[in-house]
């Protein structure tokens, strides 16, 4: 069986649809409460953060919609709730900062990436604004340029 092959060694899961769909105006990095069957499903990579977001409530984060797959061999004596409501933990300027930002209309938060931090869990939570449907189609014509100048640089370089 051929393994799944990460981004980065530190890395556990990307949100590539929220880079996608938002501007990235700021980032912040917050540790997660987990249990002890999520930290394993997150060795085995079984998280996906497509549908997730950060939920600002009582002077607190917290993420949403976040679905670590229980593993069979890890969960055996606990009823375990993939879709669980997780605390982010936070300090307290930056908690202000994301409660006065997200005030500002059409701002919101959304998680961006898991990853390993020594043996912690972090997760890369951003201030973002929604994109236009022209600004979405930019980007992809953009990304598609840069990749059409990549291979022609290859293919001249070989010639």
């Amino acid at each position: 069986m051929a393994k799944k092959q990460k981004t980065s060694p530190g890395s556990i899961a990307q949100n590539k649809k929220a880079r996608h769909d938002y501007h990235i105006e700021e980032k912040f990095e917050a540790g997660l409460v987990l249990s002890g069957w999520e930290v394993k499903s997150l060795r085995a990579g079984k998280v996906q953060l497509t549908e997730s977001y950060v939920l600002l409530k009582d002077g607190e984060a917290w993420l949403l919609g976040a679905h670590i797959t229980p593993l069979k061999t890890a969960s055996t004596h606990v009823v375990a709730d993939p879709t669980r409501t997780r605390k982010l933990l936070l300090n307290r300027r930056e908690l202000g900062k994301l409660f006065s930002s997200k005030e500002q209309k059409g701002h919101t938060c959304v998680p961006l990436a898991l990853y390993w931090k020594k043996n912690l869990v972090k997760c890369e939570i951003a201030l973002v604004t929604g994109k236009k449907q022209h600004d979405k189609r930019a980007t992809e014509k953009e990304r598609d340029w840069n990749r059409e100048k990549q291979r022609t640089l290859r293919h001249d370089a070989k010639s």
